[in-house]
């Protein structure tokens, strides 16, 4: 069945429809969320939330301003960075050290079976500048935001934009090979 015609079915509320999205993307968004937040169990929580807002919101999403994996994709993102920025969220990681956190991406990437490999985006980072790596990392993975990233590059955030936009599109493309 076209991706399309299961959207269209999602968006009319038809329960077979969240199955199949369900069982499409829930791995590749859990992923993601987890590596923003750093916690499985959490992860899959919020994933399950994604969704449901997803179902709720279903409506909202229109095809023609992009994929339906990047809107939930999108919306995956933004529940685990509030998720991060939660009074909840801060409270139980008091005990954690400041060594914790630092370079945990790095060290995932560095091994074989880096994070990309675990998530299933290892091939959409393939052919991809090493610019648009460093932005797709501060952005999607690390839950920075553009203004943010602007900062620790050190660049404009009309640049931030502009790459961003660009990496999505070839990502877009990869998705299509």
């Amino acid at each position: 069945m076209e991706l399309e015609i299961i959207v269209e079915q999602f968006q009319k509320k038809d329960a077979g429809a969240f199955q199949k999205l369900y069982n499409m993307y829930s791995e590749n968004i859990c992923g993601v969320i987890n590596t923003i937040v750093k916690n499985n169990n959490v992860a899959e929580e919020i994933c399950q939330d994604v969704f449901m807002k997803a179902w709720n919101n279903a409506e909202s999403y229109n095809a023609s301003k992009g994929r339906f994996f990047t809107w939930i994709l999108n919306i995956a993102r933004n529940a685990a960075i509030d998720e991060l920025r939660s009074k909840a969220h801060k409270n139980s990681k008091k005990n954690f050290s400041a060594d914790y956190f630092v370079g945990i991406l790095e060290s995932m990437t560095d091994s074989e079976d880096g994070k990309e490999d675990i998530i299933g985006l290892k091939k959409l980072m393939v052919n991809l500048k090493d610019k648009c790596i460093e932005i797709i990392e501060l952005l999607y993975f690390k839950g920075l935001t553009q203004k943010e990233v602007s900062k620790e590059l050190d660049i404009p955030l009309g640049t931030v934009k502009t790459r961003n936009r660009s990496c999505i599109s070839q990502i877009r493309t990869n998705m299509a090979l």
